[in-house]
């Protein structure tokens, strides 16, 4: 389970005394802790590797916009220290599909769903995130899908 795999990462990097990795993954474990909160307070039992995968996606894009504004701020070491953690939590996430691969899913989903409009994008996007969890940037497979089904 990706948790374990996380918990048993913190370990070594504590005996390692790799400070920006053990900073990040107690970072990482907070967050899960609180999404697991959340999720009680919903009826929800602890959230499962799908959902943890998602939340790790969330994280990267946190700290890519983070980057952003540090470097538009002139603050360089900033930056640098958001592109460590993002090297960490993106170890945790199974290989990203390429493009290709990215608009293949899309066809697919389309037939699969039945989208025939910008009405059926949820549907679309949906299917997506139940099948591509963790592995596909929802961001720009959202700018996609909307291209596909409009055009």
């Amino acid at each position: 389970m990706l948790r374990d795999d996380i918990n048993n990462a913190l370990k070594d990097a504590m005996k390692a005394k790799e400070e920006r990795k053990v900073s990040t993954l107690r970072l990482v474990n907070s967050t899960l802790k609180n999404a697991d909160i959340e999720a009680r307070g919903q009826g929800k039992g602890p959230l499962g590797d799908d959902e943890l995968l998602g939340l790790l996606q969330k994280m990267i894009k946190q700290r890519h916009e983070s980057i952003e504004l540090y470097e538009k701020g002139g603050r360089p070491e900033l930056a640098q220290q958001e592109r460590d953690e993002i090297a960490v939590i993106a170890a945790y996430l199974p290989k990203q599909m390429s493009e290709d691969e990215v608009k293949a899913a899309i066809t697919d989903a389309i037939r699969d769903t039945g989208a025939a409009g910008m009405k059926d994008m949820g549907k679309v996007i949906g299917a997506l995130k139940a099948k591509y969890a963790g592995r596909m940037d929802f961001a720009k497979a959202s700018a996609l899908v909307k291209g596909a089904l409009a055009g």
